[in-house]
């Protein structure tokens, strides 16, 4: 075994101690985190407690107020003017699909590619394809999002974040507006993404995909970051009396 497999990998992502104020409320109080490649990280707490916030600010939707947050050892704190340039790299999936209604599937994920990369139509949309096989909707690629289930959607919207080959992925509770019988399908494809390495960072109240995909989990409260622990070590006994009471609430 060489030396170099022995050292530590250094994180992809390092947040480190952010604030975020809209007007009088904090939102976010000195918060840290750090996410090394091919893992995948499940952010839950209650409603209200910054994690919407959290990953807004990771992708510079949001500007933060003070505390740095470093994407392969660069500061983004100081790269407001190149916002599309790392958006390029962390691809984020939202509560709502925000898809094209007047583009078919593959077109919606067709129109980075060849807008920001110059891709050719005819590569952007081999890999348009590609990537509809890859969340199991190659058969409804020409059909337009209004003919789609909300399942099928937030697949489509997940391929499309996928077309600009994102080093990390956020996923900010992708299954929140969603039937119940088609929860499983969205998750499943995040499951396999997380499974085959991408670096992912989700907020989910969905306990069943934390346990399963989740090799750590971060517990927020109050726009605090209360408890990080592995997957294992926070479903068999969390050490914060916040994160007890929550997991209490939530799993009965």
């Amino acid at each position: 075994m060489s030396i170099e497999s022995l050292q530590p990998l250094q994180p992809l992502l390092r947040v480190s101690r952010i604030d975020k104020s809209y007007g009088s409320t904090q939102i976010l109080k000195a918060c840290s985190l750090e996410i090394v490649p091919k893992e995948t990280i499940v952010v839950i707490g209650p409603s209200g407690s910054g994690k919407s916030t959290l990953l807004r600010c990771l992708n510079l939707l949001e500007t933060v107020d003070a505390g740095k947050i470093f994407f392969e050892g660069r500061e983004l704190t100081r790269e407001r003017n190149r916002q599309h340039l790392v958006r390029q790299e962390i691809g984020m999936v939202f509560q709502n699909f925000e898809l094209f209604s007047h583009l078919s599937a593959a077109e919606n994920i067709m129109l980075a590619p060849m807008k920001v990369l110059g891709m050719s139509r005819h590569d952007a949309h081999d890999l348009a394809l590609s990537l509809l096989d890859k969340v199991r909707l190659r058969d409804r690629a020409d059909a337009f999002a209004d003919e789609l289930s909300g399942g099928q959607q937030q697949r489509v919207a997940i391929a499309r974040a996928l077309a600009m080959k994102p080093k990390l992925m956020l996923y900010d509770e992708p299954t929140s507006a969603l039937d119940p019988e088609m929860i499983r399908e969205v998750l499943d494809v995040m499951a396999e993404l997380s499974a085959e390495g991408m670096t992912s960072i989700v907020v989910t109240h969905e306990m069943g995909f934390a346990r399963r995909a989740a090799d750590k989990i971060v517990f927020m409260d109050a726009g605090e970051v209360v408890e990080t622990a592995s997957s294992d070590q926070f479903f068999s006994g969390v050490a914060h009396e916040r994160a007890r009471r929550f997991l209490d609430q939530i799993l009965h």
